[in-house]
């Protein structure tokens, strides 16, 4: 008899209401093979997705969605609830073109009601709908469901300390898997862990508040055990209010994240509550999937893999593996260099000097400002500081790679990762905002490699020959298509083909590859084409522009955002050279949803077809 599959009559959230405990669990082994099935495919996150299907079942069970808003956190966890919100029949789209993000959306479901992709945003966002709920008197319930590693992020404790003390109807659900996406570091991740050591106490308050739902009695009662629960706290078992009750929360848990009846009655209870609640309930990260268990750090975010044996399909050396190979040697030579991570040392390539340097290593958390000022402050004794973050999170720093390292004109080095498109992560994502965000600033300078040589020597331009700020920004993966008569220079400039030609093409990074691309085949089409590429895009080497403003036309491709982009301000750079000729600037506009990257590039006219049809047809 052919199994029957509960998932197939899961269309909506309240067709979960009247399941069995039985048919609970045989539904999250079911949403956990989808899971698996479709990351395996897709790629994407898998470890953080599969520890929360219980949770999510819990959530949707007791709350009453959309109606009741969940805010997840970062959102990289959202797979089972897009599953239980009638998108099961599209998972196998997700991450793709057209498909479903990777994310939490608001234009894809009413079920989503905040879009994330950063971290430690959920708290805010969800006291900003709570506080619309009140003013407009909506009895509905507001959830935030965060992470522990997300607890490493400030602005977790802004949202903390606003909501605790707004006395707003408003549940916070932390996450406990002890993981961010390296493994936890701090403070933060050492309370939690005696939290969860307090068994004691913990089973002593659960049965406090499970007296609130006896009718009539339950409340005065309940009130009036308050007074003996925090005596007999104090007490017996030594702990005073922990951080979250001081913050203004009432604390549940922790919970076994894992129980579905358990995590019920937790958020019923929370759900009696008219002011703040924090519900802690711990999860195993990668649930389900025995290699993701096992490893839930390679498996937090990844590309296809073999589901029986968990090995990629594809594998090859990309500018990361590059960059963290340039670190070692360069830290085995100079006690200087020191390496600073925002919870991203796998991701970035740092897990061997982790391992080699582990006294000139620095995991900060999920905290960009903080690794920003933190390397500004190593500077000034001394130190050669290397923050090595992904584009997309760069952004986060803005302020302080201004005032705290710009301005004070302090030499810290910034390696950017993931610059340029990304993929499938979606706009949340897409490294496209740093080279217009650091061009706006004093005392600092941009290095844009096209190849792994490149990134090797521009690291050691950054890292011994550059004042200030020096930034290398360079793509997610592997190196781009280079001619063999190309040779790596660590000018800031460099002009290649014929310099006598009416067309100057300008570019930087790994746009040059698809411009190196198109000029063969436009020369084999008998048009001549002049390449100007730029090494260091900021400041712009004016010597380059005067160079450039003698050609009557001069084309600019860049891989990076049109409004304030490198192209902009080369435009000016032209002006200023007196030129009068012909300027088109091709960059990126607007919102850029997922889709691989060559899509995305031949989209925007960024590929090289689509600059051979641009110079040949003008």
């Amino acid at each position: 008899m052919a199994k029957e599959y509960l998932l197939s009559k899961i269309h909506k959230p309240s067709d979960l209401k009247n399941l069995t405990d039985k048919e609970l669990i045989q539904l999250s082994d079911e949403i956990r093979e989808k899971i698996v099935e479709t990351v395996a495919q897709n790629g994407g996150h898998l470890a953080s997705n599969l520890g929360v299907v219980e949770l999510t079942l819990a959530l949707h069970r007791v709350f009453d969605v959309p109606n009741d808003k969940i805010v997840w956190d970062v959102g990289h966890q959202c797979y089972a609830h897009k599953i239980l919100t009638g998108r099961c029949e599209q998972i196998h789209t997700i991450r793709t073109e057209n498909g479903l993000s990777g994310f939490p959306k608001r234009s894809e479901s009413d079920c989503d009601c905040f879009d994330t992709g950063h971290s430690s945003t959920s708290i805010s966002a969800a006291l900003g709908i709570a506080c619309s709920d009140m003013m407009q008197q909506n009895e509905h319930y507001t959830i935030a469901v965060i992470g522990d590693g997300a607890l490493s992020g400030g602005m977790a404790y802004e949202g903390l300390n606003n909501a605790g003390r707004s006395g707003k109807k408003l549940i916070v659900i932390l996450n406990d898997n002890k993981m961010s996406i390296s493994q936890n570091v701090g403070s933060m991740a050492r309370y939690l862990s005696r939290i969860r050591i307090k068994p004691s106490y913990l089973l002593a308050k659960t049965k406090v508040h499970r007296l609130e739902r006896v009718p009539l009695v339950g409340k005065p009662v309940t009130n009036g055990m308050k007074r003996l629960k925090d005596w007999t706290r104090d007490e017996f078992f030594g702990q005073k209010k922990n951080m979250f009750e001081q913050f203004g929360f009432t604390y549940l848990g922790p919970y076994d994240g894992h129980d579905i009846t358990q995590l019920q009655t937790a958020l019923n209870a929370a759900c009696h509550k008219h002011f703040p609640v924090l519900v802690h309930v711990c999860t195993k990260k990668g649930k389900g999937y025995e290699y993701a268990e096992k490893n839930p750090k390679y498996f937090h975010g990844i590309s296809a893999f073999d589901v029986e044996t968990g090995e990629p399909k594809s594998s090859s050396k990309g500018y990361s593996d590059v960059f963290g190979s340039v670190m070692c040697e360069t830290a085995q030579k100079d006690k200087r260099i020191c390496a600073i991570t925002a919870a991203m040392a796998i991701g970035t390539g740092l897990s061997s000097f982790s391992k080699k340097f582990n006294d000139r290593f620095y995991d900060v958390g999920i905290a960009e400002e903080h690794a920003v000022t933190f390397a500004s402050g190593l500077a000034t004794q001394g130190m050669i500081p290397v923050f090595a973050v992904y584009s997309t999170f760069l952004q986060r720093s803005y302020d302080q790679i201004l005032h705290d390292a710009a301005l004070q004109d302090l030499h810290i080095v910034l390696a950017i990762d993931r610059a340029g498109v990304v993929g499938e992560d979606g706009e949340t994502h897409q490294g496209i905002y740093d080279a217009a965000m650091l061009s706006t600033m004093p005392n600092v300078t941009v290095f844009a490699p096209s190849g792994f040589q490149e990134l090797t020597l521009f690291l050691q331009k950054a890292v011994y020959h550059t004042k200030g700020v020096a930034a290398v920004r360079y793509p997610r993966g592997g190196e781009g298509y280079l001619p063999k008569e190309y040779q790596s220079s660590d000018t800031p400039y460099v002009f290649l083909g014929d310099e006598q030609a009416d067309t100057l093409i300008v570019t930087y990074g790994r746009e040059f590859s698809e411009v190196c691309l198109a000029c063969e085949a436009l020369k084999e089409k008998g048009v001549s084409v002049c390449i100007l590429k730029l090494n260091v895009i900021k400041p712009i080497p004016k010597a380059a522009a005067e160079k450039a403003a003698s050609f009557p036309t001069v084309y600019f491709f860049e891989e990076g955002v049109r409004a304030g982009g490198i192209g902009e301000h080369f435009g000016y750079e032209l002006l200023t050279k007196g030129f009068h000729g012909s300027y088109h600037l091709c960059a990126l506009d607007g919102i850029i949803p997922q889709a691989k990257a060559s899509s995305v590039l031949q989209k925007a006219g960024l590929d090289h077809l689509s600059i051979i049809d641009a110079v040949h047809h003008a």
